[in-house]
């Protein structure tokens, strides 16, 4: 695994854990000599992983379209910030650039690049694993919604288990890396 694409917010969010574990994972991914993957933001959770990632001089790729360069505050300071059309065009981009992907607390942004790359993952398009850190129970309400879809009949148990969970970066790294069963 050389690349992993974190989707996280713009915004640091309220809770200052939300802060330190993206800099855990940074470290954790760091230690791994994994790169970075992201929405290439110079704000929030997004700024404070890509800049622990540089801090560790590990390679940090920034995709965002061009119409939110400046309104995003692109970081300028990447190894490659790639411009694209569109927000479409910016989650095949991340896609194509990432061996995972991560989902850190953020919003609807978050979310919508963690379902895509799910329902990319249920639909063979990729293989890539695909996981979650759940910092502070942030994502417990979500979990608790796709065990009711599975256990509803609306998500199948084999695509449920599609979503890697860890409340540390360590063991969602390595939760990551194991094998779907």
């Amino acid at each position: 695994m050389r690349r992993i694409c974190i989707f996280c917010g713009a915004n640091p969010g309220l809770d200052p854990e939300f802060q330190q574990q993206a800099l855990n994972l940074a470290d954790a991914m760091a230690a791994r000599k994994i790169g970075l993957v992201y929405g290439g933001s110079s704000t929030g959770l997004m700024g404070v992983i890509a800049d622990r990632a540089l801090e560790h001089n590990s390679e940090v790729i920034g995709i965002m379209p061009t119409n939110l360069v400046d309104t995003e505050i692109a970081h300028t300071g990447l190894t490659e910030l790639m411009e694209v059309s569109s927000m479409s065009d910016r989650k095949q981009a991340m896609q194509e650039t990432a061996d995972a992907f991560v989902a850190l607390p953020g919003g609807y942004g978050t979310l919508d690049e963690l379902f895509e790359a799910l329902t990319n993952a249920q639909l063979h398009l990729h293989s890539k694993p695909v996981g979650i850190l759940n910092v502070n129970g942030y994502f417990d309400s979500l979990l608790t919604f796709l065990d009711q879809a599975e256990q509803q009949g609306l998500l199948k148990s084999y695509n449920r288990r599609l979503l890697k969970v860890g409340t540390t970066p360590e063991e969602l790294l390595e939760n990551l890396f194991q094998k779907q069963k």
